[in-house]
């Protein structure tokens, strides 16, 4: 019956049904095929107590941080810095383009948001500096995955609400994993502008450096506060989605006079309809997750890897290939909360660590983000960009197989994944 039931959601995917329907209809006929006595009203409670978490407090309000500060000046100011330092350099607007990202991302923790910031403010001058117009669009697409592993990240914030693993420990784990992914993408850039011939722009002095270090002062001190507040226990990763809000506004309203209190209420507006997608995801997908489980689906594949003397080594494998598929044609939260209930004790049984789990799942829907057919970045990027989304794919493959490269390093070497956590903690 469990798998008639994913036959039907992949039969409502393919013609197009919206994902909330996907997850849901399937949900509801579970709960009337396989428990027809059970009262009505347990629908409801799951709907509503799936979503019922303090952790989920931080989607919110990360939103509404990045969405000020898109429109605002910091987003702007963060890229100026990064190519004062690095933009002399061969290929040095790619590597600032790069790092502007992931530090944008690291506050934003969305890499639509981010792509919305920095792309306009990248793109001309990728393409001024001789990089082509497809990897320029590729690499605006792909650096924006990093906010998704930079803490603060919301798909951390929905991997710990699902496993119940320390938000914190995903932090540390994925702040030292999105530097190797940028560091991965960096190294295309290098040799890309290698092989064209692309020269760095005229170097800053250091009168220029400082000049753009205090312009970008105010949003580089965001980061600072909350990654050191989190990491150091001070708050906790709800808390500091709120905190990143207030300051947002504080800054962009009342220091750069960047926004007006209107402008506020309509950021405000468009970042609740934003949540408001992001969580009836996540309700329904709690829903359909609860009737897995009581279906006893997980202890199904547990038997079956236990019957075949699955290793861990082989399962990553399994995870990585489901993964990848998934990412062609869902967003990340829509497979997590259909995947991870069934795969976490699996993992866990398997004695894989469950930061290290987190790590590549994320990695995984970092993927996805950019994978044709329905990559959220890339429609993303075609829409803010103004450019046809195939030639956002055209330029998106290299960064593809960087992505898979680093999935592959981080997948066997758990020690990448839990260094740092257990550094820390």
């Amino acid at each position: 019956m469990v798998v008639l039931l994913f036959v039907l959601a992949a039969v409502l995917l393919a013609i197009a049904a919206e994902i909330f329907l996907v997850l849901g209809v399937p949900a509801v006929l579970a709960k009337y095929l396989l428990y027809p006595t059970m009262p009505d009203l347990i629908i409801g409670q799951r709907l509503v107590g799936g979503v019922e978490v303090v952790t989920l407090l931080a989607i919110p309000f990360f939103i509404f941080a990045a969405d000020l500060m898109a429109r605002g000046r910091m987003a702007g100011q963060l890229a100026g810095l990064f190519r004062a330092l690095v933009g002399h350099r061969h290929g040095g607007i790619g590597h600032s383009t790069v790092v502007s990202c992931m530090v944008f991302g690291a506050a934003a923790g969305s890499a639509p948001a981010t792509v919305a910031a920095m792309g306009r403010v990248a793109f001309p001058e990728l393409r001024r500096s001789g990089f082509s117009e497809r990897f320029s669009l590729g690499l605006i697409a792909s650096s924006a995955e990093c906010a998704l592993l930079i803490p603060p990240s919301i798909t951390f914030v929905v991997y710990s609400w699902l496993t119940g693993t320390s938000i914190a420990a995903l932090f540390a784990a994925g702040l030292m994993i999105g530097v190797i992914l940028g560091l991965g993408f960096m190294a295309l850039v290098a040799y890309t502008a290698w092989r064209e011939g692309i020269p760095g722009v005229e170097q800053a002095g250091w009168r220029g450096r400082w000049t753009a270090f205090v312009n970008a002062f105010w949003a580089l001190l965001m980061q600072a506060i909350i990654l050191g507040g989190i990491f150091s226990g001070v708050f906790t990763a709800t808390e500091a989605a709120a905190i990143s809000a207030v300051y947002a506004v504080l800054v962009e309203v009342f220091i750069f006079r960047s926004l007006g209190l209107r402008d506020v209420f309509s950021i405000a507006r468009d970042s609740a309809v934003s949540t408001g997608v992001i969580f009836i995801l996540l309700a329904m997908g709690a829903l359909l997750a609860y009737f897995i489980t009581l279906a006893g689906f997980d202890r199904t594949v547990l038997a079956i890897v236990q019957d075949n003397n699955v290793n861990w080594i082989v399962f990553m494998l399994c995870v990585n290939v489901l993964f990848l598929i998934c990412g062609m044609f869902l967003d990340p939260n829509s497979i997590m909360v259909i995947f991870l209930p069934t795969l976490f004790p699996v993992a866990m049984a398997l004695g894989i660590d469950p930061v290290h789990f987190g790590i590549v799942v994320t990695l995984n829907v970092c993927t996805g983000m950019i994978t044709p057919p329905v990559g959220l970045d890339l429609a993303v990027t075609s829409a803010t960009l103004g450019r046809p989304v195939e030639q956002v794919i055209a330029g998106i493959m290299p960064f593809i197989a960087v992505n898979l490269a680093v999935l592959a390093l981080v997948s066997y070497v758990p020690w990448l994944s839990t260094f740092l956590p257990g550094l820390i903690f």
